[in-house]
């Protein structure tokens, strides 16, 4: 044997071109952690990856992986564009991929022509415009980005979605065809949340109160991610749980506002807004709460933090919005809220704080990720619509 990796037939080496919107150790976010994860395990799945983000990334991973970035974020949008038309035409002379994977619509659309003779893969990550219309962006601004979505789809074979949500999006709005669509969840790395420490332990590590219990959110500070409804959410809690404490990780454009009605409900005693948590410190934040909860009001396609908290072994609450309640599917527990305002946020923390809602255990919890989200299962997966977009 020479050692050398072979392929089966149905998996033979092909090269991707994968066009994303930041870098995750530089920028957080959902697309960017996909774009991050797959650039780490997609090799291992016979796909050569090389990478096009907007950032100040030059690396190249242990695996062969290659990411450059073509603009600084500093980048005007016009400037942005047009670099990123410009790298993406030289990495095809250069590199002559296979397929294009597209993962953010402005990214892409100058390149468009460029791409004409490739099979080219959309990442559906979200709804461009849809989502900027519910953060209160102008019409004309929400059009403008809608057009340019509409550009792009229509030259893509393939699209990977998030959830049923997110497909059901993508046809009805954009008008793509179902048999185009591909459902592939988002992923996590399993054993990088499988701790050794227990609750307590990570509680003594992160200064949390040992006596209480804690309920964690890990969301960017944006209206439609439903902060404000958790928040009022804790004056009912408090009623039922009286020592009952709220952390909130992440940071936005809400933040001040959020503190604001903090201090007018007054629960500052029962609610913490931490600000940006590191990414190597989220963990240990899963495994010191007692319970997490995702308290999202629209467009949520997904919701990787919820599998994050699963993978840490601690339950989690989502509302019945988008691809949240499919995150939780199949474990044994009544986890997805009634709804979205503050009174049924607030009624299900109390009931699973207090013993009548039915949470699963944490080998429950940990055993659906590692089955299901782990992410060598959803690079097999996100693969497999590459193999079919070239066939």
């Amino acid at each position: 044997m020479d050692g050398s990796l072979t392929f089966p037939a149905e998996m033979r080496e092909a090269s991707v071109l994968q066009l994303g919107l930041g870098w995750f150790p530089e920028t957080h976010g959902g697309a960017e952690n996909m774009f991050y994860h797959l650039a780490r395990h997609l090799p291992q799945q016979g796909i050569a990856f090389s990478g096009l983000v907007l950032g100040n990334t030059s690396a190249t991973l242990d695996n062969g992986a290659r990411i450059d970035s073509f603009a600084p974020p500093t980048a005007s949008l016009p400037r942005r564009v047009a670099a990123a038309r410009t790298a993406i035409a030289a990495a095809l002379r250069r590199q002559a991929p296979d397929l294009v994977a597209s993962h953010f619509a402005l990214n892409t659309v100058g390149a468009l022509p460029a791409l004409r003779n490739r099979p080219l893969v959309v990442h559906f990550h979200g709804p461009w415009a849809l989502e900027s219309a519910a953060e209160g962006a102008g019409a004309l601004s929400v059009r403008l980005k809608f057009l340019v979505e509409r550009l792009v789809y229509h030259r893509a074979t393939r699209f990977v979605v998030l959830s049923r949500s997110f497909g059901t999006i993508l046809a009805e709005r954009y008008g793509v065809p179902p048999d185009r669509i591909h459902r592939v969840p988002g992923g996590v790395e399993a054993d990088r949340y499988d701790l050794p420490d227990s609750r307590q332990q990570a509680r003594a590590r992160l200064g949390w109160p040992q006596g209480r219990p804690v309920i964690l959110t890990v969301r960017r500070l944006v209206k439609r991610m439903g902060l404000t409804a958790l928040v009022d959410s804790m004056v009912e809690l408090r009623r039922r749980v009286p020592d009952a404490l709220l952390v909130v990780a992440g940071r936005g454009q809400e933040a001040a506002a959020l503190q604001d009605r903090i201090g007018a409900l007054g629960l500052e005693e029962h609610v913490r807004l931490l600000g940006f948590v590191p990414d190597a410190q989220l963990p240990l934040a899963y495994r010191a709460a007692d319970l997490c909860v995702m308290p999202s009001q629209a467009l949520e396609g997904f919701g990787i933090t919820a599998l994050e908290s699963l993978a840490s072994a601690t339950p989690v609450l989502v509302t019945p919005v988008g691809g949240l309640p499919e995150v939780v599917e199949g474990l044994d527990g009544d986890l997805v809220l009634a709804g979205t305002d503050a009174r049924a946020i607030g009624t299900g923390l109390a009931e699973a704080l207090t013993g009548v809602r039915r949470l699963p255990d944490a080998d429950a919890c940990r055993s659906l990720v590692r089955t299901r989200f782990d992410w060598p299962v959803i690079a097999a997966r996100t693969a497999a619509v590459y193999r079919d977009a070239l066939q």
